[in-house]
């Protein structure tokens, strides 16, 4: 992996350091009688990443779908860089918020390269009749592309593997994959839903090192993940969602710490836990 953090001209204006790119506010997201999420505030600053944690069934990917487009809350409004994010996810990625999935969602009879390519159509200018004329301007986007995708192959380690069909990958490299794909948008936020879920310790560490490498990019990231460890290490802020609420936000230390933090995840009870009945109703893939 190289650490190369050049930027390129298509991404979104960079944010000065400190500056808010994600602001969350109030967000409740409600499955007829069932609450999933219940009026949880959370913002990413630049040059930040921020962690998510909690139980099984916390809510976490339920709020990462809020937060992407994918479902609209029913209360709370959800704002990047200042500005209340569309309600359509595809918007919401040219807008420059990028993510990854829980279960990888790769196009498997797609090349790698294909893959990466895919991830660009958000930051591409040319129409229909330049895509079916295939003139000189089409040719030139299409050169452009590959270039950058070419480029964030390299960026994960992937280039070699440029050709190779995307079913054909080991898991840990699909993973990295996905990441690149999500930076062909050119982001400005970076959402993680469990990057190194099914890794080994090898590749846990060289996904560390690849989160930071994007943060030295000066793209912001929010990440889920039920490895403790690797969440401890990389950020900068956690929050930990308990049935639906935010429970606790603060340094690794202070959450780790907390004694509300550490009988949510054994089960046990204790004083001003969240009273509602957290699920996901759509039998997505809440299991986060």
């Amino acid at each position: 992996m190289t650490t190369d953090t050049t930027t390129s001209k298509d991404s979104p204006a960079a944010t000065p350091a400190g500056e808010t790119v994600l602001d969350a506010k109030g967000v409740t997201m409600r499955f007829g009688g069932l609450t999933a999420v219940r009026s949880v505030d959370l913002t990413v600053n630049s040059g930040e990443i921020v962690g998510l944690i909690g139980p099984n069934g916390a809510g976490k990917t339920t709020f990462f779908n809020c937060l992407t487009g994918l479902y609209i809350p029913t209360e709370g409004e959800v704002r990047y860089k200042g500005t209340v994010l569309p309600s359509k996810s595809f918007k919401v990625t040219a807008a420059g918020v990028a993510r990854t999935f829980q279960n990888i969602r790769l196009f498997a009879n797609m090349t790698v390269l294909e893959n990466v390519l895919v991830g660009r159509h958000t930051r591409t200018k040319e129409g229909l009749w330049s895509a079916l004329l295939r003139g000189p301007g089409f040719h030139k986007a299409e050169a452009k592309s590959k270039a950058r995708a070419l480029e964030l192959l390299e960026f994960v380690g992937l280039a070699e593997k440029a050709e190779h069909l995307s079913r054909n990958l080991p898991y840990g490299e699909q993973r990295k994959l996905e990441i690149a794909r999500a930076l062909a948008s050119e982001p400005g936020l970076l959402l993680l839903d469990e990057p190194t879920a099914g890794m080994n310790p090898q590749e846990t560490r060289a996904t560390e090192e690849l989160v930071l490498a994007i943060r030295d990019m000066g793209i912001a990231i929010l990440v889920i993940e039920h490895d403790m460890r690797f969440i401890f290490n990389l950020c900068d802020r956690v929050a930990v969602l308990v049935q639906g609420e935010k429970l606790v936000e603060g340094s690794s230390e202070t959450v780790q710490q907390d004694d509300r933090v550490i009988a949510a995840y054994l089960g046990e009870p204790f004083e001003g836990a969240p009273g509602s009945t957290e699920a996901d109703a759509t039998g997505n893939e809440e299991t986060s």
